[in-house]
């Protein structure tokens, strides 16, 4: 694991910033940057000197979801391996969703894919107004399972199965008014919107915020059993070893329609 691919600092006043660091690739992740999300995930989740978690992404974007050319390679492992995968990026997701501990997410440029699904997973999404979402999963012959459940606690059933199907693109503006972030605001002033956000869970004792967000994720159903993480796992892995995924993976490396659209 490179530990490169993802970046900690904790500053003076406990503010832990984890940072996905892939921008040759757009951020995109691969089995080793969701290893290291899961571990940076961690320290900060033991260190006591951490008392608010900021997401954010390098260079140009936010996160680009999945790395496509990264999927497409794993299409040739076994399927124990495509399982161990998916079991990784399931726990990794779960691990950001229940620390204990405020999260903050910073968005910028393109967040795609599993990408929203890391920053659904935070507290509190921040986002710049040109910021670009979509749920692309589907496009490529994927399914999005490890994050079913943050998408939803953010944008409900409706609009999780409208955004989930068609793929569709949408700016920060959008995102704001369907519940996806809390805050948009211009591109350069992401941290200055952030900082009063901060300021107030500082205020704020850890041991108070912990025992609150327990028991929010509690009734809000975000806890997840060892044997309910595996049903999201499953068909994550499943799909992913489908013709369709094999068509929809080839489309996209190719910059080509995929067999399946009819054209007009």
């Amino acid at each position: 694991m490179s530990a490169s691919t993802v970046l900690t600092h904790v500053a003076g006043n406990g503010v832990g910033t984890i940072t996905l660091n892939r921008p040759e690739r757009n951020n995109a992740y691969n089995g080793a940057m969701v290893l290291a999300l899961t571990d940076a995930v961690d320290r900060c989740a033991a260190d006591d000197a951490v008392r608010v978690i900021i997401i954010r992404g390098n260079g140009k974007h936010f996160q680009a979801g999945a790395d496509l050319a990264w999927v497409r390679d794993n299409r040739d492992k076994p399927f124990a391996e495509n399982l161990a995968i998916s079991r990784n990026t399931t726990r990794a997701i779960q691990g950001l969703t229940t620390v204990l501990k405020p999260t903050v997410a910073l968005v910028h440029g393109g967040c795609f894919g599993g990408g929203t699904g890391m920053a659904t997973a935070c507290d509190i999404v921040i986002a710049a107004d040109d910021a670009i979402f979509s749920i692309t999963e589907a496009r490529w012959g994927l399914m999005a399972a490890p994050i079913y459940p943050q998408l939803l606690s953010r944008l409900g059933p409706g609009r999780t199965r409208r955004y989930s199907l068609t793929c569709e693109r949408f700016d920060g503006r959008r995102a704001l008014a369907i519940g996806l972030v809390d805050e948009i605001c211009a591109a350069d002033r992401l941290d200055q919107t952030a900082a009063p956000i901060i300021d107030a869970l500082l205020h704020c004792p850890p041991g108070a915020l912990a025992a609150a967000k327990a028991s929010i994720l509690k009734y809000a159903n975000l806890y997840f059993s060892a044997l309910e993480q595996e049903d999201m796992a499953l068909p994550h892995a499943t799909i992913r070893l489908q013709h369709e995924a094999g068509e929809g993976l080839r489309s996209f490396l190719e910059k080509r329609e995929p067999s399946w659209y009819p054209g007009t």
